[in-house]
This record gives structure tokens, C-alpha cells and sequence, in this order.
């Protein structure tokens, strides 16, 4: 059974995301667009509430319900909801395309009602040494996010 979510971006950035999983097993493919980015890499989690009455701040921490590093998203061992950087031109909307064998739309781990949030500056995937490097991968403030809610199919 094929499911579908959607985030619907606010803040200084704005924009829209879709989320698609075949089936329980089958990874999720994340495509959208985020606008108002500055050129560079922006680091894209999933937090871990779906909380925005305090803009971003709400949502939490990443999504971690292992208590793994942070990490990067090839990385076995990392926060379920480490999804990399998504990289900007500068130039118009940044297009958002990924596909992740660790996230879910489905069971008790998944990502329907938590919140995505893109980050200022790039996620160093957890090794860039600085002390918020396994914990945030140092990616920096909250520019903008949304809720993840499940859509119509």
C-alpha cells in the first residue's frame, strides 16, 4: 500500500515537500522545492516533534529514537532523521531529491507528524569535529519548517 506525506515549509525560507513510500520495506523518496536559500549547502533533518507554536525551536531535537550519532545518510549508525544537506544555486528554488532506506511513513518509527526543518549552513554529517558535530552536525540555525502530514493519495 503506497503512502504519501506532505510539509508545507514557513519562516525565512519557504516550501514544499513530498514524501512517497511504496511499502513498509521500500525506502521513502523525498522531492520538493525550498525557496529563498542562500547559495551553498543547507542541512535537512527531520525533527523530532511535530511542535511549531515556537516556530522552529518546537520541533526539537532530530529525529533519534535509537540514540544513535549524528551522522550521514549512508551512515548505518546515525539519527533517523539525518538527511544530508539539500544544496542551494542562489539562484531561484532549490530542488529537493532524496531517496532514504531509513525512514519510514509507516509503524511506530515513522516520520508522519514530525517536522522538517532546513538548517543555515551546512550539516557536516558528523565529522567535522566541532562540539555540535554528533549531535546536530553543527548545521546551524532554523530557517524554516513544517509538519509532516500524511495526503491524500
Amino acid at each position: 500500500m503506497v503512502v504519501k506525506a506532505v510539509c508545507v515549509i514557513n519562516g525565512d525560507v519557504k516550501g514544499t515537500v513530498h514524501f512517497e513510500q511504496q511499502d513498509a520495506k521500500s525506502p521513502v523518496l523525498v522531492t520538493g522545492e525550498v525557496n529563498g536559500l542562500a547559495k551553498g549547502l543547507h542541512g535537512f533533518h527531520v525533527h523530532e516533534f511535530g511542535d511549531n507554536t515556537n516556530g522552529c525551536t518546537s520541533a526539537g531535537p532530530h529525529f533519534n529514537p535509537y540514540g544513535n550519532s549524528h551522522g550521514a545518510p549512508s551512515d548505518l549508525n546515525r539519527h533517523l532523521g539525518d538527511l544530508g544537506n539539500i544544496e542551494a544555486s542562489g539562484d531561484g528554488a532549490t530542488k529537493v531529491e532524496i531517496s532514504d532506506k531509513l525512514i519510514t511513513l509507516f509503524g511506530e518509527n515513522s516520520i508522519v507528524g514530525r517536522t522538517i526543518v532546513v538548517h543555515a549552513d551546512p550539516d557536516d554529517l558528523g565529522k567535522g569535529g566541532h562540539e555540535l558535530s554528533k549531535t546536530t552536525g553543527n548545521a546551524g540555525a532554523r530557517l524554516g519548517c513544517g509538519v509532516i502530514g500524511i495526503c491524500k493519495i
